[in-house]
């Protein structure tokens, strides 16, 4: 496997370990993680993702508004993601990975 191919599994691994013990993520949380990291592995770059919702609502399988932007404020603030979300219409918000 390419290095960066490594890393890439590293954080669903290191994730998917972390949730075991944590009581505070719900199957969405697990969903919209899923989706975002799907999303930055086909975008080949090591780079924070810049996304829109409408590009992940069908992958992750949250068609609520108000679920979706709980989930991923929530996904931030327990340290899962960093989440730089976008209030320009024509620019994505930005997540990177900190696991």
């Amino acid at each position: 496997m390419v290095n960066s191919e490594c890393v890439m599994m590293e954080v669903m691994v290191k994730f998917l370990t972390l949730i075991e013990s944590d009581p505070r993520i719900s199957s969405v949380h697990i969903s919209l993680f899923v989706a975002l990291w799907k999303k930055w592995v086909d975008s080949g770059s090591d780079a924070p993702l810049s996304f829109f919702r409408a590009d992940l609502v069908g992958l992750c399988k949250i068609a609520s508004y108000n679920t979706f932007h709980k989930s991923i404020r929530e996904l931030h603030a327990y340290g899962y993601i960093r989440y730089t979300p976008s209030y320009n219409h024509f620019l994505g918000s930005l997540v990177s990975f900190n696991i």
